[in-house]
């Protein structure tokens, strides 16, 4: 019986048209690797209030729910587990955005952020996000 993960994503886009992306730390599965911010959604937490918690834990921001529009979802399996992780777009959030728990930021234009390595969950993302903004 395969594990399923549900993690969750957001694509912050900010107002020159730029998404966010993260790189992952060393010492984490995927070290190095490009990632939408995001994470595990915890027992009793919807994927929305996950992604709020998380955002303020990784990146020190407040959104809210109403700011949140489901997009796509990404559905990978991994050696050990399957993910499943919606990708939500958040064009609003209040406070300024900070590394607090990844190796570094970077905003990117949708059509250059296949130039950055990303997990294969995420990677196939990139085109949605390239075609609709």
């Amino acid at each position: 019986m395969t594990n399923i993960v549900l993690v969750v994503a957001c694509a912050l886009v900010d107002v020159d048209g730029r998404v966010l992306i993260c790189k992952r730390p060393q010492g984490k599965s995927l070290a190095g690797l490009w990632e939408f911010p995001g994470g595990k959604v915890e027992a009793g937490e919807t994927p929305e209030s996950a992604l709020i918690r998380e955002m303020d834990e990784e990146l020190g921001i407040t959104i809210t729910q109403s700011c949140l529009a489901p997009f796509v979802f990404a559905s990978h399996t991994y050696e050990t587990f399957h993910l499943m992780m919606p990708l939500y777009l958040c064009r609003r959030w209040s406070g300024v955005v900070v590394a607090k728990e990844h190796e570094a930021l970077a905003w990117v234009k949708p059509n250059a952020l296949s130039d950055y390595e990303m997990p294969p969950a995420d990677a196939p993302l990139v085109a949605y996000l390239r075609d609709f903004l």
